[in-house]
């Protein structure tokens, strides 16, 4: 089992009963694995764990709490920002409505919650490359409309230094699911309220939200003879005025992450 490192989502799931019982309320066995690394839900919500596999587990996932108080400090501190702002004065201001004390901000097609607390709930499971950005968004002290102009993700703001990692994490992989599997991308636009649009150098082109005023658009071009693949991911140039670079990082790696498990779900038997 896993020694010397943190533990991750996957590792987790590859020792779970893996039949979705829902036992834990949650829908599988994968969003269990996320949920207890995210620190949401307990070993001891799955009725199949041994008491000796949940302490060698216990051990993992200890280290990797160790090694993340930063992520817990910042989650601290955005709940925190959230407590001081006046919700139905910023809602209109950044693309979202609000209602008997709480905040809707529509992310991908789904609906997210959040209090006067911070608290985020949605029909959708909650994770943290959803929550934190979400929160960030709401909190961030600029904000522009969308501009309909796209630019590069090294174009935003503090985009340069997080370019390389946003390749290799996000661009790349896409890149490879799609050409894996060609149906994928339509399937994205069915499942989240995407939007084909015309007027790109690319074969398929598609418009994303992630949230309200943060557009994403991805263009993929198949591979022709010689010439591999090529998929880039652009943002409306008000992403960087809308959302720090880290946070538009982390919400775009998490939307690969999802976009993955979809492939597997819907392909992975094919």
């Amino acid at each position: 089992m896993m020694h010397g490192k943190a533990l991750t989502p996957l590792e987790l799931y590859k020792v779970l009963e893996k039949s979705n019982c829902q036992r834990c309320m949650l829908p599988s066995c994968l969003a269990f694995a996320a949920a207890v690394v995210a620190g949401q839900k307990s070993l001891d919500d799955c009725p199949f764990l041994s008491e000796e596999v949940k302490d060698t587990l216990s051990v993992t996932l200890q280290k990797r709490s160790l090694a993340e108080p930063r992520q817990a400090e910042f989650m601290e501190k955005l709940l925190q920002e959230v407590k001081q702002i006046d919700l139905a004065a910023v809602a209109s201001r950044i693309g979202a409505t609000y209602g008997n004390g709480v905040l809707s901000v529509r992310s991908m097609g789904k609906e997210f919650h959040v209090n006067s607390q911070g608290q985020v709930r949605s029909e959708c499971h909650i994770i943290p490359w959803v929550q934190a950005p979400l929160l960030s968004y709401i909190c961030y002290p600029t904000h522009q409309a969308i501009t309909g102009r796209w630019i590069s993700f090294r174009e935003l703001k503090g985009g340069i230094d997080w370019q390389g990692l946003f390749a290799s994490r996000c661009e790349t992989p896409l890149r490879k699911l799609a050409d894996a599997q060609p149906e994928l991308l339509g399937d994205i636009v069915d499942l989240f309220q995407g939007k084909e649009v015309e007027g790109f150098d690319a074969d398929i082109a598609l418009v994303l939200h992630p949230l309200p005023h943060l557009p994403i658009l991805i263009c993929y071009q198949v591979a022709d003879g010689d010439l591999q693949s090529k998929l880039t991911i652009l943002f409306d140039e008000c992403c960087g005025t809308n959302l720090h670079i880290k946070s538009i990082y982390t919400l775009c790696a998490g939307l690969i992450k999802m976009f993955e498990q979809i492939a597997r779900n819907h392909f992975g038997n094919n």
